[in-house]
């Protein structure tokens, strides 16, 4: 075991596979991909990277492990199946493009596919196969992308996967903000391979005593989504980001199938030299667009959706917004976070009557409705907001009615 130290979990412990896989190129562009993406221009601590977060995961993957282990809840699973869910957790970030997850939201692909190949061809690919067997690297893929049909699938992803437990805690620390306290040994303690009443089959699941620990990851999401990933100042970097990079594929100075093979200050180095201009000097210089518009999610209709989900089609809005006003195009921004699921809430409990009911189903005695209090969480988080650059006057009237009418 090879030991490293790290500022959340301490001591993580590596075995020679992890290493190797660990010493691959391919694994380490992940230390010059920041974990936060652009919330450094926020929050200065915030320049952690994906790789210590995907050592992180691992780590909490062979706590978890073991645990499911002693309960003997893991009888059922083959030690390669045990392995191909440790390497999932050091792998499952090795598709990222730079700076997070903002160009998934121009179009770009998944970045859970682009790591297909990484993982199932080359130098990662001949590890895997080589200790673990050739159906391994398939495996792998198969639980980073949550469609792995492994008991264990939900420990990579799922409502409750070790991801979202690793990075709500290492970016609340990175950050310096409070929000991120979540009951991690409680939380482990209450997993468990159970079977799902609704599909009949093994998955990971909770105990009943593990409900107060799994509102506390609730709240820690929602308190980090609310303050941390949508903060105005950040959701304003990553909206000008994002035209940088759509701007620079469309012009043909970017290729968007090699955009994830970039680092972030190599991404940067590269547009400032092939599409030099005012949204990357601006960026670089931390001259954020500022709020000209702001709307709450509970107060729009899914009419409005396609803000989040047809970038083309946002160019073009904020290009016509631009030529209305008579300001430079580019210096109107639309931004309105994807909807995802960052809230959802939908797993087996396991009762202390040996019942297993989904926590959809409500009627939890003596606890909240997680499941509607995620989704009021979610819309309270959510704003719908558009971004000019320092000094451009434009009505804020006539950008809610363009919104609306668009």
């Amino acid at each position: 075991m090879r030991t490293v130290r790290d500022p959340l979990w301490s001591n993580i412990h590596v075995d020679p596979l992890a290493m190797r896989l660990v010493d691959t190129p391919g694994f380490q562009r992940l230390r010059y991909v920041r974990q936060l993406g652009l919330a450094h221009l926020v929050y200065p601590g915030a320049t952690h990277t994906r790789f210590e977060h995907a050592l992180g995961a691992y780590h909490l993957a062979r706590r978890t492990l073991a645990h499911l282990e002693e309960c003997g809840d893991l009888a059922h699973v083959e030690p390669a199946g045990r392995s191909a869910v440790l390497a999932a957790a050091l792998l499952h970030d090795v598709g990222h493009y730079p700076f997070s997850h903002a160009l998934e939201e121009i179009g770009a692909p998944n970045h859970e596919d682009v790591a297909r190949p990484i993982v199932m061809e080359g130098e990662i690919a001949d590890i895997l196969s080589s200790s673990l067997g050739r159906d391994v690297p398939a495996l792998v893929f198969a639980l980073i992308r949550g469609r792995s049909e492994s008991p264990l699938q939900g420990l990579i992803s799922g409502s409750l996967d070790l991801d979202k437990i690793e990075y709500l805690k290492r970016d609340a620390l990175m950050c310096g903000v409070p929000y991120g306290e979540i009951d991690v040994d409680r939380l482990i303690d209450s997993l468990t391979v159970i079977v799902d009443p609704t599909s009949g089959r093994s998955v990971i699941g909770v105990r009943e005593k593990g409900l107060a620990a799994l509102e506390s990851l609730l709240f820690a999401k929602y308190q980090m989504y609310r303050n941390v990933y949508w903060h105005h100042a950040v959701r304003s970097a990553t909206a000008m980001y994002k035209r940088l990079v759509f701007d620079a594929v469309r012009a043909g100075t970017v290729n968007l199938a090699t955009l994830a093979s970039f680092t972030d200050e190599g991404l940067l180095h590269h547009l400032e030299s092939v599409s030099p201009g005012q949204l990357v000097t601006a960026l670089r210089d931390r001259r954020l667009h500022k709020r000209a518009l702001e709307l709450p999610a509970g107060e729009l209709d899914e009419d409005v959706e396609w803000i989040a989900d047809d970038y083309e089609r946002v160019v073009r809005v904020e290009n016509q917004l631009a030529d209305d006003a008579g300001v430079p195009q580019g210096t109107i921004l639309l931004d309105y976070p994807v909807k995802t699921q960052m809230l959802g809430l939908d797993l087996p409990v396991l009762r202390k009557s040996g019942e297993v009911r989904r926590l959809t189903q409500g009627g939890w005695e003596g606890t909240i409705n997680l499941p509607k209090l995620a989704d009021e969480l979610y819309r309270s988080a959510r704003w719908l907001r558009v971004f000019v650059s320092a000094g451009a006057k434009v009505d804020s009237n006539r950008l809610r009615d363009a919104i609306r009418t668009a």
